[in-house]
């Protein structure tokens, strides 16, 4: 079925559609990703049994791919994942000039990649590559999509052009291993839940928004919520949909060890909210890169921010025209002005 208005209120507030059947418009339809089942998980206990498990993988992997590359970020995830790379493999890391959003970034991924022979690329990223590459990947997805997936596109053509077969990424690590400090912090109320999750509330900003708490409401527990297992259900689909269309668009294959994995032992929330989030991972990064600090997390980075810091918000009748625009992140902007692109391509 169709139905615009669900549609755009489902972006807006959850960044994708969380309904498989309801669609945008007739002829387009939206794919959601299925994570890998927890019975084909790969139980592991200890750093130890991470290095183990992904050397096992990336064995398999060079017995089927010669020239596999990385997306490289300056965080611990993928920087794991460099170090079982071969020496002379690729690999992308993005920057964006005029800005220092992704300093940090490039600072350690250089350090990576000389310490594992790696043939460093730059991908840069601008508003025009916005503009030009966005409509690619909501023409594949039937729908509007997240901040990075333009980014991602950029980076597998260009590892398409150097021959890169496969392309690997640290994306599922976070979920897997308790890297999502800022929502594990607490055990949260359903009111404080939704307002901390909620990207953009859709009743700020759309003239016709429909209520979305039906999706959080199947994860009620009285007046609290089961985060952990919404977490598990709905972060996940949007987020690995993200990877799942935008390589794609490319025409590339990509690879996630960590999403074959899965922690044998319950997440030990305590030591999550006192410091150590990702202890596992943690400890096999300080296997893999003895010499250096063991990084804080951040997101993968979008020069949106700067981009966006002037814009004066949509036009379309969809959207209110009294959106307080000064106190939306770069992010949410983002969010309104590529929905108002792909409402416009329809």
């Amino acid at each position: 079925m169709t139905d615009k208005d669900f549609c755009l209120s489902s972006y807006i507030a959850f960044r994708y559609i969380w309904k498989a059947d309801v669609d945008f418009a007739e002829g387009m339809h939206h794919r959601l990703i299925t994570p890998i089942p927890t019975s084909e998980r790969i139980g592991v206990t200890t750093a130890a049994d991470i290095d183990r498990e992904i050397q096992k993988q990336m064995d398999a992997l060079y017995a089927r791919y010669n020239n596999i590359g990385i997306l490289l970020s300056g965080g611990m995830d993928s920087a794991i994942v460099a170090a079982y790379l071969k020496p002379g493999s690729h690999a992308y890391t993005f920057t964006a000039q005029g800005t220092e959003v992704f300093d940090a970034d490039l600072e350690r991924a250089a350090h990576y990649c000389r310490k594992f022979g790696l043939k460093h690329h730059l991908v840069d990223i601008s508003f025009d590559d916005y503009k030009q590459l966005t409509p690619l990947v909501m023409r594949t997805k039937c729908a509007p999509v997240h901040s990075i997936e333009p980014q991602i596109y950029k980076a597998a053509m260009m590892a398409k052009a150097d021959g890169v077969e496969l392309m690997l990424v640290g994306e599922s690590s976070d979920l897997i291993f308790g890297g999502m400090d800022g929502l594990l912090a607490k055990d949260w109320t359903m009111a404080e839940f939704v307002n901390r999750y909620t990207f953009l509330s859709p009743e700020l900003v759309l003239t016709h928004p429909v209520d979305m708490s039906e999706l959080y409401e199947r994860y009620r527990r009285g007046n609290d919520i089961d985060f952990m297992t919404f977490m598990d259900e709905v972060f996940s689909i949007e987020s690995s949909s993200s990877y799942f269309n935008a390589f794609g668009t490319a025409g590339l294959e990509y690879y996630d060890p960590y999403a074959r994995l899965i922690m044998s032992e319950p997440l030990d929330l305590h030591r999550v909210r006192n410091g150590e989030p990702k202890y596992l991972i943690r400890a096999l990064y300080a296997m893999k890169y003895p010499e250096v600090p063991i990084p804080n997390k951040i997101p993968m980075p979008r020069p949106v921010d700067k981009i966006f810091k002037e814009w004066s918000g949509p036009t379309r009748p969809e959207f209110r025209t009294d959106i307080p625009m000064s106190s939306l992140s770069g992010n949410q902007k983002w969010q309104l002005w590529c929905a108002e692109q792909f409402l416009n391509s329809l």
